[in-house]
């Protein structure tokens, strides 16, 4: 059984944790204010960029050989996968559900006889896939969420991207992220990057082409302008959504933890009372035996 000493130095030590724990909430809380509003208005102009590709790339004739990032290269042998997490921990299950699509995901190309290469965003991703996918990992960059993010940071890594392509080092790329939700909730999602994907209706049907419009220059050579322009785009919003979905996983699990260390320290506080009467009763006992005694 602990010392009354043992209990009160671990109660000191559960109250410090308390308190690191109830301002990284704070501090988790005010960085997703900024988060959640620059990923939700990004999310009208991603949409509406693809939206319009969408129906640009109808409107090309069969006739025009469609872009190299439309048509892709013919082949789906190499897989890119673009794994994006946070440089930083202490955010719950923000990193692990994004490692576990990724796990999931190599083991599907895999069984279905692709080679599958990693490309990761965020210190924590690369560290976990590193255990059993180093040789897989191509590149990885960090340090990206801990200054405010820039569309510049989105362009470096679309050149990286196109550059890698230009070489035939992969036919399809997908990006795995958490998509924000709510301050609870962060949705997993893979999304291609590579061939761009044709967006559809909300009832499935393929988009419409556009029609009654003239094009200066024409249609092929607007998209081979765009498409680059667009995955930049789709990366940027992407690493918002991720921004304030860590600040929001954050958040969420800092709570989570003052509230355990509250519960931990009423807990001991009771333990530490019984201990403190228990032991006064004893002296108490010992005293009236000796005086009985004499």
């Amino acid at each position: 059984m602990p010392s009354l000493k043992d209990l009160k130095n671990r109660i000191s030590s559960v109250k410090s944790t308390r308190k690191i724990t109830s301002a990284m909430k704070m501090v988790a809380g005010s960085k997703l204010r900024r988060a959640q509003e620059n990923a939700e208005s990004a999310r009208p102009y991603a949409a509406r960029m693809a939206r319009m590709l969408s129906s640009l790339s109808m409107s090309i004739s069969d006739s025009d050989s469609p872009p190299r990032l439309l048509a892709g290269t013919g082949k789906e042998e190499n897989i890119l996968l673009i794994v994006m997490t946070s440089d930083r921990g202490l955010c719950g299950a923000f990193n692990g559900s994004v490692v576990r699509e990724a796990r999931r995901s190599i083991r599907q190309f895999e069984s279905e006889g692709k080679r599958v290469s990693l490309l990761c965003i965020g210190r924590k991703g690369r560290d976990l896939l590193r255990r059993d996918h180093a040789k897989k990992i191509v590149h990885s960059i960090e340090d990206i969420s801990r200054a405010r993010l820039t569309f510049e940071d989105a362009a470096k890594l679309n050149a990286k991207i196109l550059s890698m392509f230009d070489q035939d080092q992969f036919d399809v790329c997908y990006l795995i992220y958490n998509r924000f939700k709510s301050v609870i909730s962060q949705i997993v999602t893979v999304k291609q990057l590579i061939p761009f994907a044709i967006e559809k209706e909300a009832d499935g049907s393929r988009m419409e082409p556009l029609v009654g419009l003239e094009f200066e220059p024409d249609e092929k050579s607007i998209l081979e302008a765009l498409l680059p322009r667009a995955l930049a785009i789709a990366i940027y919003g992407a690493m918002l959504e991720s921004a304030a979905g860590e600040q929001g996983a954050r958040m969420t699990a800092m709570d989570n933890a003052t509230r355990n260390a509250g519960e931990m320290i009423d807990k001991l506080t009771l333990n530490y009372n019984r201990s403190r009467q228990a032991y006064i009763t004893k002296e108490l006992i010992e005293i009236i035996s000796g005086a009985e005694a004499i």
